[in-house]
């Protein structure tokens, strides 16, 4: 077999098999197959795509590359979530505390966050003493003591796709949707989770521009856990506009926290949001019969205080001070030299928001990463005090921004006008839940 001939057959758009999927991936893996020829290969997927069994075999042939986790020793079902990426995401310390607290088991690995702001990981770090770095071992018995823990990647965790990502990345070839799908699954199946609920977002600061791609791409994922013998759901939400209100490290737990104190309304996006996939997740762990009694029994977690203690009781046990997860002490963590409020240069509408470059604004405050070897303050960032479709007078701030470092505030002001477009007349509803895949 030749990593020539799989290019041509893959030109050609024919399909390739199980076998020589495993052939193309192993081989670059190990370095047989020079990375010009994977790129040659991925940009002949870019064109002509795969079929669902060719990105399962791919999804599985990638998780095989390197180290696959065996949780089968935990009680209970195994359940998952991930996001592909937004704004203002701060859904994760929400809804695995309060899944954890209704009875299930949510052992969860992230990856850290490049670009407009911190990942998962980045955000529990703010918090003094966390440490995300756990032994595998540590980290089942955390689990299995209190239900849930976020710790970061194993280092051998699906090479093969930190390998192709870093390939596709300076060749054009991020956008194909069978290379999206099984670089997320195969670190989600990798991971050892029984279950896997998915937030795929869709707008201005997701990935996926449109409605339609989002559906693909939710639907092939689906797919592919069904193939693979795992339950997935995938949710499409909207991310034109950040779905908190917070978008930085340390305010993004302090969202969080308010959320999980009862501070937040039914109705706003961030707690819409997590509840779906609070209630996806219940479901799949088999906690609730129907989303009724999902939702009732996460709601009852919240109001009652039982999440929050949850949480409290995952930042301890990885070492972190939990002292500062509650109203008295979280604004300790944000503390910052200034706040700047940002004013409308217009009365009107909002009529628009481009939520990437909301991020990117955070990120010039140093909430993000640019490079792998930037440095996060966790406590800089902005709030949001205006959502789409709001009216704002001359007198009415934007945002307040967190800062620390002035070196890129003029920069960052700037990046934040240019996200917003203000009208006279007030914009078309827009939901925040397109659509819900199953198998």
């Amino acid at each position: 077999m030749r990593m020539v001939d799989l290019i041509e057959k893959k030109v050609s758009k024919e399909a390739l098999t199980n076998e020589e999927i495993k052939f193309v991936v192993n081989n670059f893996v190990s370095g047989s197959v020079p990375d010009y020829q994977m790129s040659a290969f991925m940009m002949a997927v870019v064109f002509n795509g795969m079929t669902e069994q060719e990105t399962a075999d791919l999804t599985m042939a990638m998780m095989h590359s390197g180290d696959v986790i065996d949780l089968s020793d935990l009680r209970g079902i195994k359940v998952d979530k991930h996001s592909t990426g937004g704004v203002g995401d701060t859904t994760t310390l929400v809804v695995a505390p309060l899944v954890a607290a209704c009875g299930g088991t949510v052992a969860k690995m992230s990856g850290r966050g490049l670009g407009h702001t911190g990942g998962t990981l980045d955000k529990l770090e703010s918090i003094p003493g966390v440490n995300i770095e756990q032994p595998m071992e540590k980290f089942k018995e955390i689990v299995n003591n209190i239900g849930v823990a976020v710790i970061g990647q194993t280092g051998n965790l699906v090479p093969a796709d930190k390998k192709m990502y870093a390939l596709r990345d300076v060749t054009g070839t991020v956008s194909s949707i069978p290379l999206i799908a099984s670089s997320i699954m195969s670190k989600k199946l990798a991971a050892g989770a029984d279950a896997i609920v998915l937030d795929v977002k869709t707008g201005s600061g997701a990935f996926m521009q449109t409605v339609s791609d989002a559906q693909i791409l939710a639907h092939l994922m689906v797919q592919i856990g069904a193939l693979v013998g795992r339950h997935c759901v995938a949710v499409i939400t909207d991310m034109n506009q950040p779905l908190g209100l917070a978008v930085g490290n340390a305010l993004e737990v302090r969202e969080a926290v308010e959320l999980l104190s009862g501070k937040i309304a039914k109705g706003d996006p961030l707690y819409e949001v997590c509840m779906l996939l609070g209630v996806n997740m219940m479901l799949l762990s088999n906690l609730a019969s129907t989303e009724e009694e999902a939702r009732a029994k996460l709601e009852n977690a919240l109001n009652s205080g039982a999440g929050l203690k949850k949480l409290q009781q995952m930042i301890t046990a990885q070492g972190g001070d939990a002292s500062y997860i509650c109203m008295d002490r979280i604004d300790e963590l944000c503390s910052v030299k200034r706040h700047i409020d940002i004013m409308p240069k217009q009365a009107g509408y909002i009529s628009s928001i481009h939520a990437e470059r909301i991020g990117t604004a955070a990120q010039m405050l140093g909430a993000g990463r640019a490079t792998k070897e930037d440095v996060i303050d966790p406590a800089v960032g902005l709030v949001m005090k205006k959502r789409l479709g709001d009216r704002v007078e001359l007198t009415d701030a934007l945002c307040t921004m967190y800062v620390n470092d002035e070196a890129r505030l003029q920069e960052a002001i700037d990046m934040f006008y240019s996200a917003f477009t203000i009208s006279e007349d007030k914009p078309e509803y827009r939901p925040m839940i397109y659509d819900i895949v199953r198998e």
